[in-house]
């Protein structure tokens, strides 16, 4: 069930995290003085040592930036590339294809690099002020909580791959339980030696900063990155480390009805959001009744033509030339409308629409199985333990708006249980590579230097060039699906933010999984339990296979968000009680 909260009302600043603790330091920063960079980034970090079940501190971390006193959105990737070493053939010959879980999934980690490029460029603090918090957090310990208890129990298999991953995840040779500390010493210590490291580079700030993040991709971190990869067949090399620079990307920007919907590009499922908007844009919402049949209907085959496109055309733009602006089209647009038929679901998943010049994949490409049975991602019915139905647990999301009126939304990921510790440092460097495929014929086939396509999508909402919404969440394929249900329960169904964040949800899986082994579901469509038993007949009826969620399951998402009335002056902040989030404000 879901255990309702009242939403944050305030005046100068507000903060909404995936954590308690990181929102508490989100908003001690805040109230000396920091601005919304300095809060997001303290608080991003912490969610790496309080999430680091669902987020590695050398994950991932895409970030994005609206400056009032310029009024530019900025977007930085936080994005790991494949090392130079590795290879789609390698992956093709050793690993029929497969995406093997461990090592040989890591790409540069690409977190540490994001947020202190946030931090130097637009925030006004040093590393060891912002970063003292995570570094407390893992040394101190917090906790346990039960979305973490439960997924490190869910996972225990994975976790016992490695003595170092077992000792951390695993204290006492079992999983942690609700209630017990939570420990990381080893993680503590790499982030102390990043902030002795820029201290020990003197007085100057951006010094400082570039100091803490040599510490992390040239120093002690990186050599024993690189030292465990090349003892155990993995790919990383100090060179892949010391070259590694986070990329400034180009934000989408779509109309919708009042507002104006901000994400980022095609190297994540930003794009896809974008896209769904659009498609959404040509209805108004508001007429059709919240959670009716039609109402689902419409959303659930919105996301299937959405999700068909993401396969056929969406990768690093860095490596293909993805087709983004006939996508947004809305001619295009249009004629992919018009293929919902009201009365009846499209089986399985669509086809994709047809865009000249653009690379298009037509059959569904679900990698080869490699140990699904135990990967934390993996949908397949025979996996080894409890999980009823497809759901992807990891990544958090923060989001913090100034008095200034500065806008940050990050969404940091990386799951700890399809990878490795790496021994001595308490870390699991980014194992994203689970995004990419390993065959060629795929249109995100691995290569040196290239990104995965990322599913973690922070955006924002603009109206009248002012701010309106900062909004993201965990949960994979999910995560488009229930942030576009908020932000219509908030600005077209009239609930206030909380209100918006735990009304029921459901999501679609009729698409092969961003995950490998990528499992396809064709019609499945997860409803949680309160939404009426009438609607639902109605909804199997017209061909959609539906299932059931209880009320209340982080599976469908934790949605966090502050939103900024630019009439009153106010703020408000909602955490989604799916989760283990929380928001506050000043």
């Amino acid at each position: 069930m879901i255990i309702s909260r009242p939403q944050v009302l305030a005046q100068q600043y507000a903060i909404s995290s995936g954590h308690e603790l990181a929102t508490k330091a989100g908003m001690e920063i805040l109230e000396t003085g920091g601005n919304a960079i300095d809060a997001g980034v303290a608080a991003g970090m912490a969610l790496g040592i309080l999430h680091s079940d669902l987020v590695n501190f050398a994950g991932v971390a895409p970030i994005m930036i609206r400056m009032a006193e310029t009024g530019k959105t900025i977007t930085i990737d936080g994005l790991g590339v494949w090392p130079a070493l590795a290879s789609v053939d390698y992956f093709e010959k050793k690993h029929g294809g497969a995406m093997p879980q461990g090592i040989q999934r890591t790409v540069v980690p690409a977190a540490p690099a994001a947020w202190i490029e946030a931090l130097g460029e637009y925030g006004t603090m040093r590393f060891g002020d912002v970063a003292k918090y995570a570094e407390r957090y893992a040394r101190e310990g917090f906790a346990v909580y039960p979305v973490f208890a439960e997924f490190i129990a869910s996972n225990e298999e994975a976790y016992r791959r490695s003595p170092a991953t077992q000792s951390i995840y695993l204290p006492n040779g079992r999983p942690p339980e609700v209630g017990e500390i939570f420990v990381q010493t080893e993680l503590a210590a790499s982030i102390q030696y990043m902030i002795d490291e820029e201290q020990s580079a003197g007085g100057d700030r951006l010094r400082g900063i570039q100091a803490a993040r040599d510490a992390f991709y040239k120093g002690d971190i990186a050599r024993k990155i690189c030292d465990f990869h090349i003892a155990n067949d993995g790919f990383m090399r100090m060179e892949d480390m010391a070259d590694y620079r986070v990329q400034y990307e180009e934000p989408l920007s779509v109309p919708f009805h009042d507002a104006e919907i901000v994400t980022c590009g095609a190297w994540c499922q930003g794009i896809s959001l974008a896209q769904g908007f659009r498609m959404l844009e040509m209805i108004d919402p508001s007429k059709l009744k919240h959670n009716s049949a039609d109402y689902i209907h419409t959303m659930t085959e919105i996301f299937k033509l959405v999700f068909a496109d993401r396969e056929a055309f969406v990768t690093d733009p860095a490596f293909v030339d993805v087709p983004v602006t006939e996508m947004l089209d809305p001619e295009y647009l249009a004629k992919r409308m018009a293929l919902i038929d009201m009365d009846h679901a499209h089986k399985g998943m669509p086809p994709a629409g047809t865009i000249l010049g653009g690379t298009r994949h037509d059959r569904i490409q679900a990698g080869p199985d490699l140990n699904g049975e135990n990967d934390p991602h993996d949908t397949s019915p025979g996996r080894k333990y409890p999980m009823a139905d497809p759901a992807s647990a990891d990544t958090s999301y923060v989001a913090v708006i100034d008095r200034d009126g500065n806008m940050f939304s990050a969404t940091p990921s990386d799951t700890s249980a399809d990878t490795e510790v790496i021994p001595g440092t308490g870390l699991c460097p980014s194992s994203r590579g689970s995004q990419s495929r390993g065959t060629s014929e795929s249109i995100n086939a691995l290569a040196p230097g290239k990104r995965p396509r990322l599913t973690p999508n922070p955006a924002i909402a603009l109206k009248d060039g002012k701010p309106l919404m900062a909004f993201g969440t965990p949960g994979g394929d999910v995560q488009i699906q229930a942030m576009m249900q908020v932000y219509v329960n908030k600005f077209h169904f009239g609930m206030d933010i909380q209100q918006a964040v735990e009304a029921p949800r459901f999501a679609t899986y009729s698409f092969p999984s961003s995950f490998a082994p990528n499992t396809y579901n064709p019609d499945l469509l997860m409803i949680e339990q309160s939404i009426p038993d009438v609607v639902v007949e109605d909804l199997i009826k017209r061909g959609h296979k539906v299932e059931r969620w209880q009320d209340g399951t982080w599976k469908a998402g934790g949605v966090l968000a502050v939103v900024s009335d630019s009439e009153t002056g106010t703020l408000s902040a909602g955490a989604d009680p799916r989760r283990a989030g929380t928001a506050s404000g000043r």
